[in-house]
C-alpha cells in the first residue's frame, strides 16, 4: 500500500524543443518508449539525432543502433547538428568541430548491424556488456525498429512489429533509460501534410505500447522551404492531438518547432481539408486507439 504513495521519479531528458517539453512533463522519461513516424525521404533518422544530441548536451551517454545507415555518417550527422557546420563542408573543419564537441559532457556510442541482422536481443546484449565496462546508457536510440529481425517468427509481419515495440520498451525498463526510435508510415503518407494515425505502417499493436508518438510530415514544397509539421498522435504524459509547425534544415541537421497551429485549416494535395485536431483526453485517446485497431484487425 505504501509503495503506491512514493513519488515516482521519470527523470525525463529533453527534446529540445520547449513546447514539446511543455506537454510531456520534460521530455522522455526512464523506462519510456518515444516512437518518431515518418515516410520515406522525411528525415526520421535525422530527428533522432536531433533527439540523441539532447542527451548528449545534458551529460548522458547516448547509445545508437544504426541498421541503414553507415555509423560514420550518423557520426557526423552528430558533429554537425551540435557545431552547425554543415554536412557538405564539415570535412574541412576538423579542428574547429574537435574544439567544439570536446566540450559536450556526454559521449556517443555509435553501433551499426546490417539491416534485419540485429534483433532486440542483439541489443540487449550490447548493452549489457557496456554496463558490465562501467558504461551506463542514458538514452538508446534504435534507427530504426522496423529494420530490426524479430525474436520469434510469427504468421503476419504486423504481429513481428508489435513484439518488436514491445521488446523496446522493455529495454527502456532493464536499463532505466528512454529509448527513442522510428518507424516509416505507408504511401498515404508521402503526399499527406498531417501525418495521423492513419498512415502509422503495418503493426498498430506499436501504439499501444509506446509512450510517445509523434510524426514528422514534409511536402517537397516544405523541403524547399525548409517547413514541415509535427502532428502529436499519442502522449502519456499529457495532451495530444496537437499540430507543430518546424523549421528543418537537413544541411546542418537544424530542428525547431514553431509556435503551435490552433483553429486553422489546411489542404492537401487532394484539395480536401484537413481541420487541426484538437487535444484529447486520456480517456478520447484510449477509446480512439482501441477502435482503430480493432477496426485495422478486421482487415
Amino acid at each position: 500500500f505504501e509503495e503506491r504513495f512514493k513519488p515516482k521519479f521519470r527523470n525525463p531528458l529533453t527534446t529540445g524543443w520547449g513546447d514539446i517539453d511543455n506537454i510531456t512533463g520534460g521530455g522522455l522519461g526512464k523506462s519510456e518508449l518515444g516512437v518518431v513516424i515518418a515516410p520515406t525521404g522525411a528525415a526520421k533518422s535525422m530527428v533522432l539525432v536531433h533527439l540523441g544530441s539532447q542527451g548528449l548536451k545534458e551529460g548522458k551517454t547516448v547509445v545508437h543502433y544504426t541498421l541503414e545507415l553507415q555509423d560514420t555518417v550518423i557520426a557526423t550527422r552528430y558533429d554537425s547538428c551540435i557545431t552547425g557546420y554543415p554536412l557538405s563542408d564539415i570535412i574541412n573543419f576538423k579542428e574547429e568541430v574537435y574544439e567544439e564537441i570536446k566540450e559536450i559532457e556526454g559521449s556517443l556510442i555509435v553501433k551499426e548491424y546490417p539491416t534485419k541482422s540485429a534483433s532486440t536481443n542483439t541489443i540487449r546484449a550490447h548493452l549489457s556488456r557496456l554496463v558490465k565496462r562501467g558504461i551506463n546508457p542514458g538514452m538508446v536510440i534504435v534507427d530504426y525498429a522496423d529494420l530490426l529481425k524479430p525474436v520469434q517468427t510469427r504468421k503476419e509481419k504486423r504481429e513481428e512489429l508489435g513484439s518488436i515495440y514491445e521488446e523496446l520498451r522493455a529495454l527502456s525498463t532493464e536499463f532505466q533509460c528512454p529509448v527513442w526510435t522510428a518507424s516509416q508510415t505507408n504511401r498515404s503518407g508521402l503526399s499527406a501534410e498531417v501525418i495521423t494515425m492513419e498512415q502509422i505502417s503495418e503493426a498498430f499493436n506499436k501504439c499501444f505500447v509506446a509512450d510517445f508518438i509523434f510524426s514528422v510530415s514534409r511536402t517537397i514544397e516544405d523541403k524547399q522551404n525548409n517547413q514541415g509539421r509535427i502532428f502529436i498522435a499519442k502522449n502519456r504524459n499529457g495532451p495530444d492531438g496537437m499540430i507543430y509547425n518546424i523549421f528543418m534544415d537537413t544541411s546542418n541537421v537544424n530542428i525547431k518547432v514553431l509556435p503551435k497551429i490552433q483553429n486553422q485549416q489546411t489542404t492537401n494535395t487532394n484539395n480536401s481539408v484537413v481541420t487541426a485536431p484538437v487535444a484529447l483526453t486520456a480517456k478520447q485517446q484510449q477509446d480512439y486507439l482501441k477502435a482503430k485497431y480493432t477496426k485495422l484487425k478486421r482487415k
